[in-house]
């Protein structure tokens, strides 16, 4: 398995209602330190309806001004949807963080 399809692996695995954030997804994929990686991967999503990459954020809980699949308000929608607050385009982590299990 290449390490996009690690990366998609563990996305597909949130849960609704939760975020995780690029280093965690880099963890949870076998490398920390790939962050920028787990970004690159999910700009290329192949399937943006199986692989939810709009629930991952930075580790500030904040959304991207580049979300790639519908422009800049529709991270924040498909959050909403999901039942996540956003509040002046930030996740609070403490609150929607997903805990990897």
């Amino acid at each position: 398995m290449n390490t996009f399809e690690r990366i998609y692996e563990v996305v597909r695995k949130i849960p609704k209602g939760h975020v995780a954030t690029y280093g965690q997804i880099a963890s949870y994929a076998g490398n920390p330190r790939m962050s920028r990686v787990v970004g690159y991967a999910l700009h290329s999503n192949p399937d943006p309806e199986g692989i939810p990459c709009f629930r991952v954020v930075n580790r500030f809980g904040e959304l991207s001004s580049a979300f790639v699949f519908g422009g800049i308000n529709r991270q924040e929608e498909l959050l909403t949807a999901d039942g996540i607050e956003v509040v002046d385009g930030k996740v609070d982590l403490s609150v929607y963080q997903w805990n990897g299990k």
